[in-house]
């Protein structure tokens, strides 16, 4: 029988100074500033990436209007070295809709924060991959196609590193031909940087009891599409936001629209997961937004040439769980750190990493290993991270408490007032109540909702956006969508919620199937998962769990 109790034999191992697990803005900028650091002293550092993705940023997602304040302090030449930002913000427009009409919101009420000139409008993914290739020409070792799926103890119970999944398996867990054992990658230092609710996190903040002193986490969900459009419809360096239709005043959320690169528009809507009728379908809302008579005109003659799907965090200050742990951190979205009015979080992503690799490279050089680098989280909550998420701590639950027109109104009133007196505000940091999984209302409170049937050249059904999504699975594995009871989809979900998975889900992973006898049955289509992980988050039982497939699986964005 192998170490690890399979009956499979032993996995290998290799040894490194920090192991980072996500190639994301957080964790390459962490590597990065680590061989900065070492080159600096010259001193020898060993530093390892892992990516589940089959390439460096092919499960990055994300609007994208880029604050360059991270990537000014972590590459200050970045713009004269050849990084994927070009179009700057020129125009900011702020719009409240109805279902025909829109009020345009003046920018002078804006707080100043809410200004994007400065900002860059690009691809995240394309960003990520360059930051790869910079942190590759440095001598970090970058493995895409690796999914960390354990982490490693000592026998005190400290962090040691992680472990790759086991490639080629069955899906009742058999070897097949090809198999290949994973991989243990140690480290005197394991950061942890995966993104919103990655599973590795969500172990240790559980293990190590992270959040026992702060607000429960929050979560919106992303749903993105990419157009090619005609040239006289395309205006660079548009930012383009709204709030308020098709979404109803008690359920939050906004879009917005991305004008850049060759005639490239981004177009999204999110919906925050603490919504309350479990017959809304985030994905079937972003589809209705874009037939609204200010935005559809943008996309006439164009089409879509991609499509995805990512979960993102929103519970800022308040949710920010411990950052630190025996024997690592966490960085980035891992830990929460999105500005949710602004939707911006890859500066402060880049800004953790910083952060961390500073305290890591201190702590290594003074020959330290496997202990808390409790520096890390006093640093984050004092310096500029900690800044730009106190002054708007207020902004997600006056919106939740409120609805969408007061208590976006109101959250602009505590954000001047942070403006006028920093870091203060209202006085007061309010909580977020329950978990978003805890919002929905039985069904037979709420009335279900009538989604008109896509055209095909504006709206379009799930599984064809999906496959503009490029995701791929090995179909023979074991499925990563776990269920803690198999019978609770069906005797407790459907009877109480309609079973709201068929509808949260943005990619059909999840349907109800009635046999010739009408009895129904829950299907997982796993195959179709763009890893967004919004069944972790919202289903009212917190009966499935997302855990890694196999590494590679999952979309593989090109430039989202």
């Amino acid at each position: 029988m192998g170490q690890d109790g399979t009956g499979l034999p032993p996995r290998e191992g290799m040894d490194f100074d920090v192991v980072i697990v996500g190639a994301g803005p957080s964790g390459l900028s962490a590597a990065i500033r680590l061989m900065q650091l070492a080159n600096e002293a010259e001193k020898e550092l060993s530093v390892v990436v892992l990516e589940k993705g089959s390439e460096v940023g092919a499960h990055i997602l994300s609007g994208a209007v880029i604050d360059p304040t991270g990537l000014d302090e972590l590459l200050p030449n970045w713009r004269e070295e050849g990084a994927p930002l070009k179009t700057k913000v020129s125009k900011d427009r702020f719009y409240y809709l109805g279902p025909a009409g829109d009020i345009v919101l003046p920018n002078f009420i804006m707080p100043p924060l809410m200004n994007n000139h400065g900002n860059y409008i690009g691809s995240l993914g394309a960003l990520t991959r360059w930051l790869g290739e910079r942190a590759s020409d440095l001598g970090v070792e970058v493995y895409p196609g690796f999914a960390a799926t354990e982490v490693l103890y000592d026998e005190a119970g400290a962090v040691v590193g992680v472990a790759t999944g086991d490639m080629g398996v069955d899906h009742e867990g058999n070897p097949k031909d090809g198999f290949v054992r994973g991989m243990e990658l140690r480290g005197k230092y394991t950061f942890i940087a995966e993104g919103a609710r990655g599973s590795l996190a969500k172990q240790l903040v559980k293990r190590f009891e992270l959040d026992a002193l702060c607000e429960p986490q929050k979560y919106g969900l992303g749903i993105k599409e990419l157009w090619e459009i005609q040239p006289e419809n395309h205006k660079p360096g548009l930012v383009q936001h709204s709030f308020g239709w098709p979404l109803d005043n008690r359920t939050g959320g906004g879009s917005f629209l991305y004008h850049y690169g060759e005639n490239l528009v981004a177009v999204g809507l999110v919906v925050h997961l603490n919504y309350e009728n479990p017959y809304l379908s985030p994905y079937d809302e972003f589809q209705r937004f874009k037939t609204h008579p200010r935005i559809s005109p943008t996309f006439e003659g164009g089409r879509r040439i991609a499509y995805g799907a990512r979960a993102l965090t929103e519970g800022g200050w308040q949710s920010l769980p411990r950052l630190d742990f025996p024997g690592g951190v966490l960085l980035g979205c891992a830990a929460g750190m999105v500005n949710v009015p602004r939707i911006k979080g890859s500066h402060n992503a880049i800004l953790s990493g910083i952060v961390a690799a500073e305290r890591a490279f201190k702590a290594i050089s003074a020959d330290r290993e496997h202990d808390r680098l409790e520096g890390y989280d006093k640093e984050v909550r004092e310096g500029r991270i900690g800044k730009d998420l106190k002054q708007v701590r207020n902004a997600k639950p006056l919106w939740s408490r409120f609805g969408t027109f007061l208590g976006i109104g109101l959250g602009g009133i505590d954000m001047w007032l942070n403006t006028i007196i920093p870091r203060v505000g209202l006085g007061i940091t309010l909580n977020h109540g329950k978990p978003d999984f805890a919002s929905l209302k039985k069904a037979r409170k709420c009335k279900p909702i009538d989604y008109p049937k896509p055209d095909g050249v504006l709206t379009f059904d799930k599984l064809t956006n999906v496959s503009f999504s490029s995701t791929n699975h090995e179909e023979d594995q074991p499925v990563h969508l776990k269920l803690a009871d198999p019978l609770i989809p069906v005797l407790s979900n459907l009877s109480d919620y309609d079973e709201p998975a068929q509808r949260y889900c943005p990619a059909g992973v999840y349907e109800i199937i009635r046999d010739e006898n009408n009895v129904a049955h829950f299907e997982i289509n796993a195959q179709n998962c763009v890893h967004c992980k919004t069944c972790d988050i919202k289903d009212p039982a917190q009966n499935i769990t997302w855990v890694c497939p196999e590494g590679g699986g999952g979309p593989n964005y090109s430039e989202m």
